[in-house]
């Protein structure tokens, strides 16, 4: 059986450094499987990221790949799925970020590394181009989404992802509340299996600090 390797993909503006990412790659080293797992630093420029998911999933193509994406990760992870088979969980992923970022066009900030730079059109345009209206096996999909994302509309990927395994939580927010309670779903799908709490698509109160 070939060694499992996940690889986490962040979202737009972030970095390893995010938090559901740190939780992560914590939880791994913990169970002593910090080999299991990979945090890649993205740049702003979707070509070039993808490009560079593309060269790492081809790096490690003898490995047993699942990828976890949050935001704009999911966005990336749907085409990656797509174009080499691999099954990937999705965290309040972007569905439309090509449409959702047209209104930020301008001076950008990264929330972990302060670099700055200019979104443009080309941004949207090289998002678009990347863009999977129709999934070829939604059992390779896993959404894991809150109803309180304030940032995009959950039901966008409930849509999307209708046939895919679900966890759909009432509240939280776009960051994922109590993230490293579904880590272990996260784990179990890496594994080819769905389990999650009571029964696959479920929908459950986000509890509160």
């Amino acid at each position: 059986m070939s060694q499992p390797l996940i690889i986490y993909i962040h979202g737009f503006n972030s970095s390893p450094d995010s938090f559901k990412a740190r939780c992560f790659v914590k939880w791994m080293a913990e169970a002593g499987r910090s080999d299991e797992v990979l945090v890649p630093r993205l740049p702003h420029w979707p070509q070039q990221a993808i490009r560079q998911l593309e060269q790492l999933v081809e790096e490690h193509a003898k490995r047993d790949i699942t990828l976890v994406g949050s935001s704009l990760g999911g966005y990336y992870s749907t085409w990656l799925v797509e174009k080499y088979g691999l099954r990937a969980v999705l965290i309040n992923p972007a569905v439309r970020p090509y449409e959702l970022l047209a209104e930020m066009l301008g001076e950008q900030g990264n929330f972990y590394t302060d670099e700055r730079y200019e979104l443009t059109s080309e941004h949207l345009e090289q998002l678009l181009a990347v863009n999977c209206g129709v999934l070829k096996e939604p059992a390779r999909y896993l959404l894991l989404t809150q109803t309180a994302d304030e940032t995009l509309d959950y039901r966008e990927a409930v849509d999307k992802f209708s046939d895919s395994p679900k966890l759909v939580q009432q509240g939280g927010s776009h960051g994922f509340d109590q993230f490293e309670q579904v880590i272990p779903s996260l784990l179990a799908f890496a594994e080819g299996r769905v389990e999650l709490p009571l029964q696959t698509d479920l929908t459950v109160a986000a509890e509160k600090d």
